[in-house]
C-alpha cells in the first residue's frame, strides 16, 4: 500500500508561511522558506528551474519521485493559486479537502468534502503504486489525528518567523515520531521522521 507523508519547508519556530498569507501571496512574507530551492548548483531532476545544493537535490528529488498524488486543504489550495488548474507537482494530480465547491472542474484536481479518510482514500487511488504527499496545516493535523500519516519530513529553514500559519495545529493527543535521517545542507536541514504506531 502507498505511504502517506508530509514534506514541507518550515521555520525553526514551526511556521509554514509568514504573516498575511492570501491568494497570490501564499507564503505571506516568508518566501525565504524556499530559497534553498534555487541557491545551489544541482538542477532538480523532477522540477524544472530548481537548482539546489547537492544534498538538498538528493533529498528533494527522492521525495518528489515518490509522489503519485498530493492532498491539500482548501486554504492551501486558494493561497497557492491552483484554481486555474495547477498542482504542486509537475506530474501528480491534486486532491483537495474542502467543504466549499470546486471553483471549476479540472482533470488534474479532485475535490472531496466528506472528511480526511475519504480524501486520503481518493489520493491513494489517484497515486496508484506511488505515495501521497500532504500539504497544509489543517490537512496534516487531521491526518495525524486520524493515524493516517506514515512519515513526516521537515525541511527546516534556520529562521524564526514569529508569526504566520503554523505547520501543526492542535492535536488531540501526542504523536510519537522516530528520527530516520537528518541531512544538513546550505540554508536548510532535512529531517525525516517515521510516525510510530
Amino acid at each position: 500500500m502507498s505511504k502517506v507523508f508530509i514534506a514541507l519547508a518550515v521555520s525553526v519556530d514551526g511556521y509554514l508561511t509568514g504573516r498575511d498569507p492570501s491568494a497570490g501571496r501564499g507564503l505571506g512574507d516568508a518566501t525565504m522558506l524556499f530559497d534553498w530551492y534555487f541557491d545551489g548548483d544541482t538542477p532538480s531532476e523532477v522540477f524544472d528551474g530548481f537548482r539546489l545544493s547537492e544534498p538538498s537535490a538528493r533529498v528533494f528529488d527522492a521525495l518528489a519521485g515518490r509522489v503519485g498524488a498530493s492532498l491539500a486543504g482548501r486554504n492551501t489550495y486558494d493561497d497557492s493559486g491552483w484554481s486555474a488548474g495547477g498542482t504542486p507537482h509537475p506530474t501528480a494530480p491534486l486532491v483537495v479537502l474542502s467543504h466549499r465547491p470546486a471553483p471549476q472542474s479540472n482533470e488534474r484536481q479532485t475535490f472531496v468534502s466528506t472528511g480526511i479518510k475519504d480524501a486520503i482514500a481518493a489520493a491513494r487511488e489517484a497515486a496508484g503504486d506511488k505515495d501521497v504527499a500532504l500539504m497544509g496545516g489543517g490537512v496534516v493535523t487531521e491526518a495525524l489525528a486520524a493515524g493516517l500519516v506514515d512519515e513526516v519530513i521537515l525541511h527546516q529553514v534556520p529562521i524564526l518567523l514569529g508569526g504566520g500559519r503554523p505547520f501543526f495545529q492542535s492535536l488531540p493527543e501526542h504523536v510519537r515520531v522516530r528520527l530516520v535521517e537528518a541531512v544538513p545542507a546550505p540554508g536548510v536541514t532535512h529531517l525525516h521522521y517515521e510516525v510510530m504506531r
